[in-house]
């Protein structure tokens, strides 16, 4: 299966059938950026049966059971980086709490479900806890506490400071050359260190291996979390510039589903700043795919699998002839059927 991720809006958009074809074809990335759009809507209300209560249950009803794969949050992850572990920039999702089990001769990794996917099951019955709430502010909290003008001069040390900056292009290429840069390796170490406000006892272990490393770049040293400081400077440059406006704080919480991207193969989505803004950060076999696209094509698998006869539906969705192919053009989504796709690239 393709990892995909997936913004709220783009579920949102689904009937209940389509969302069981886009689980049954991908293997949806369920990021925390993800929980913490779904949980703000449950911060507006506290009246049980709230019209937000029932908007939360609807989402959660097209929420991925069969092939999700729930990510951990971009801090942890950047943090974990930092320490030394490993963090795969190759479209394999990362997972935590993994424990090793043997069984029949074999060695295996078991994965307990996260606390996320239990909620989840939970909004499924209409069951809402006060934890969610407060595991939704926390999430908010770490997206919008940075300090800005502390940031600045961070920023302007390492000389962004009269940078020209017109296009998203160029704060792209302006966020790299801070992170990546030859000189100062100790400042750009800092960088990942002081946006995700690393835990202080943490920082000495983490300069200890790097020294212990031979002071790489901090993309060699920690290349996931060159990549997630690379989206948040380029989030701050762009607005800076008036090229994202600071007006709409949504655009906060939405750029941070770009934290996410190195973990999937597609990212699907209706937002246009993720339309503007995910090509800037795609790497090679990476696409960025149009939500209102997607959901046509899931919804024309739909309606087919609706005009098959009762004993071929009973079979199951696997017996169903549908896919998710990748031509040098590009993927698309369709039917095999004796006259071929119903969609080409």
């Amino acid at each position: 299966m393709i990892p995909c991720l997936f913004d709220k809006s783009f579920l949102q958009s689904l009937s209940v059938d389509e969302a069981v074809w886009f689980d049954h074809h991908f293997r949806p990335l369920v990021c925390p950026v993800f929980y913490a759009e779904t949980l703000a809507d449950l911060a507006k209300t506290t009246a049980k049966d709230s019209p937000a209560e029932r908007v939360v249950q609807s989402i959660a009803m097209k929420f991925p059971e069969m092939s999700g794969a729930p990510c951990p949050d971009h801090i942890s992850l950047a943090t974990w980086d930092l320490l030394g572990e490993t963090m795969p920039l190759d479209g394999r999702v990362p997972r935590q709490g993994g424990r090793t089990v043997k069984s029949g001769g074999q060695i295996g990794v078991v994965f307990d479900e996260s606390p996320e996917a239990l909620a989840f099951g939970r909004w499924q019955k209409g069951e809402f806890q006060e934890v969610e709430r407060l595991y939704a502010a926390g999430l908010r909290h770490n997206l919008t506490s940075l300090d800005l003008s502390e940031s600045k001069a961070v920023l302007r040390s390492l000389g962004a400071t009269g940078k020209v900056i017109k296009t998203l292009g160029q704060a792209k290429a302006v966020a790299d050359e801070i992170v990546n840069g030859a000189t100062k390796a100790f400042e750009r170490l800092r960088l990942p260190i002081f946006f995700f406000d690393v835990p202080r006892n943490l920082h000495q272990p983490i300069v200890r291996r790097w020294e212990a490393s031979g002071r790489p770049a901090l993309n060699t040293f920690a290349p996931y979390a060159a990549y997630a400081v690379t989206v948040e400077i380029f989030f701050q440059l762009a607005v800076a510039a008036d090229l994202i406006s600071s007006d709409r704080p949504s655009n906060r919480t939405d750029i941070a589903y770009l934290f996410y991207l190195p973990f999937s193969y597609l990212f699907v989505s209706g937002d246009k700043l993720h339309q503007k803004c995910t090509p800037l950060f795609l790497r090679d076999k990476q696409e960025f795919v149009w939500g209102p696209d997607l959901k046509a094509d899931l919804k024309r698998m739909n309606a087919y699998y609706l005009t098959l006869p009762e004993a071929v539906r009973e079979k199951g969705l696997n017996a169903i002839p549908y896919g998710v192919f990748r031509r040098s053009s590009g993927w698309f989504w369709g039917v095999i059927a004796p006259e071929a796709c119903m969609r080409g690239p």
